[in-house]
């Protein structure tokens, strides 16, 4: 493959556009949990997502379908979740329906499929990720969260002021702070997962996805669902990459398969999770938006 300066322009072009677009997001979405959490205190977030009769995971499922987060975003909300010691089972359900059902991505997808491939496609991604979250639940996957996850970022040091009287610190600064020693943390890996994401979409041929995705090969499903996760399909990309690829000959079920994988677990969001999950839990992780995309697309394909 012959890299051009177009290639080139396009991986510069959105590492500078997903660098800026994330941090914006990630300090606003936790400057917003952070606030929320002055005003609700953990134990009505306990009881919201309480899992008393399964309606904790509906719940959770909900709450991820009316937030409009991508996969990244989502990041921020999970920790305050975490720290507000919400169920397990729940927070992985919140965490696989945020960035699949979010007002945006059902608003595409009904323009580009139509109302029955988009509810279709609703009641696949909530099953799952509802079946999903109480599976691993079950299985006992919480104990494969990192212990700091539960924890509030640590207080920034007086230094040498110490024992000198201050004027109080309002609560708007305090939650800066606190949103701000949470985002140096994070950044290595958003940082890494933007780098490479980038590259990948600047150097990765849609003819490419097209041919190994094509309708001719019986494997293209899983092939595009796996080809999914290392790209970062913004919600507002789906309809003109859905066309395009389409229009080189990939199957709509692996179209339905590649939407999936991506937005469901971009590599930018793997790497992010590395901060909260242990290595099992990213496995874990990856398998139920693997599944969710394989079924979708092998079962759109014998359904439309």
């Amino acid at each position: 493959m012959t890299i051009t300066p177009e290639m080139i322009n396009e991986a510069a072009g959105m590492f500078v556009f997903l660098t800026v677009e994330l941090t914006i997001l990630y300090l606003l979405i936790s400057y917003a949990v952070g606030y929320v959490q002055t005003r609700l205190p953990p134990e009505r977030i306990q009881n919201i997502l309480s899992d008393q009769h399964g309606r904790g995971y509906i719940a959770a499922g909900f709450l991820g379908a009316i937030t409009p987060f991508c996969s990244c975003s989502t990041i921020p909300f999970l920790k305050g979740l975490l720290r507000a010691q919400a169920g397990f089972g729940t927070m992985m359900v919140f965490l696989f329906a945020s960035p699949l059902l979010n007002p945006i991505i059902i608003g595409l997808f009904a323009v580009t499929f139509g109302l029955q491939v988009t509810v279709f496609y609703f009641l696949m991604a909530m099953g799952v990720s509802v079946i999903g979250g109480i599976t691993l639940e079950k299985l006992g996957f919480e104990q494969y969260v990192k212990p700091q996850s539960y924890e509030e970022p640590a207080p920034q040091s007086c230094g040498t002021g110490c024992g000198v009287k201050t004027k109080p610190v309002s609560v708007w600064k305090t939650i800066w702070l606190s949103t701000w020693s949470d985002f140096k943390t994070v950044i290595p890996y958003l940082m890494g997962g933007i780098a490479i994401g980038s590259i990948i979409y600047g150097f990765m041929p849609t003819e490419l996805l097209a041919d190994i995705a094509s309708e001719d090969n019986p494997l293209a499903i899983p092939v595009a669902a796996v080809i999914g996760i290392p790209l970062y399909i913004r919600a507002e990309a789906v309809i003109p990459l859905s066309a395009a690829l389409a229009a080189k000959g990939m199957g709509l079920g692996a179209v339905m398969a590649l939407i999936i994988g991506s937005a469901g677990a971009s590599l930018t969001e793997v790497i992010l999770l590395k901060s909260i999950f242990k290595n099992q839990m990213i496995m874990a992780f990856l398998a139920v938006i693997l599944s969710m995309a394989i079924g979708a697309g092998f079962l759109y394909s014998l359904i439309f």
